[in-house]
């Protein structure tokens, strides 16, 4: 079931699933990032306002902004 960064909280992972159609401006720019369908990751922090997101993957911490965010197909890992 796919969901977005929004409806997780700090410390819960998930595992990107592809890319929203309406994001083609920033696809290219979230694979450079290592963004790439299969990858884990887990939230390790959410600013005050929400925006951005701080992320863990492939050993290594990620800033994402709230629309960087938001174009990624996620799935929620238990």
């Amino acid at each position: 079931m796919t969901t977005q960064f929004k409806a997780l909280a700090v410390g819960d992972s998930g595992k990107i699933t592809g890319f929203q159609p309406s994001g083609r401006a920033y696809r290219k720019r979230l694979l450079a990032m290592g963004l790439t369908p299969g990858t884990s990751f887990k939230i390790t922090r959410f600013a005050p306002m929400g925006d951005p997101v701080e992320i863990k993957i492939r050993g290594f911490s990620l800033t994402l902004r709230k629309n960087e965010a938001e174009v990624l197909m996620i799935e929620k890992i238990t």
